[in-house]
């Protein structure tokens, strides 16, 4: 099962001192809207997400390919959805899930 591209998207306080942070760790913006409180920043292969206001804790992204035959697979072994993809429907789709531990993945195809 491919996943896809990895990602953590970080619930923060204030987008603009974030970004500043993250840039003095040589991170660089590739994406988003600092206005719509979202941007994409990487440091070779590493890649995090800054949101603020849209989540309330840290989300473990993963942006696959065929998110419905992901969650189908998945579904098909016992995991439980928060929010599921329409396998009816093709193109760009996500869904949610929740680890044991309570950490919040988001499997986001663009």
């Amino acid at each position: 099962m491919e996943l896809g591209t990895f990602s953590v998207s970080l619930a923060v306080k204030d987008i603009k001192a974030s970004r500043a942070f993250y840039e003095k760790l040589g991170f660089e913006v590739i994406d988003g809207d600092e206005a719509q409180n979202w941007l994409i920043l990487r440091n070779g292969e590493a890649k995090i997400g800054l949101f603020q206001g849209m989540f309330e804790s840290n989300v473990l992204t993963f942006n696959p390919t065929d998110v419905r035959g992901i969650q189908k697979s998945l579904k098909g072994k016992g995991i439980a959805f928060g929010m599921e993809a329409d396998e009816a429907t093709s193109g760009p789709a996500h869904t949610t899930l929740v680890d044991p531990d309570g950490n919040a993945i988001l499997l986001d195809q663009h």
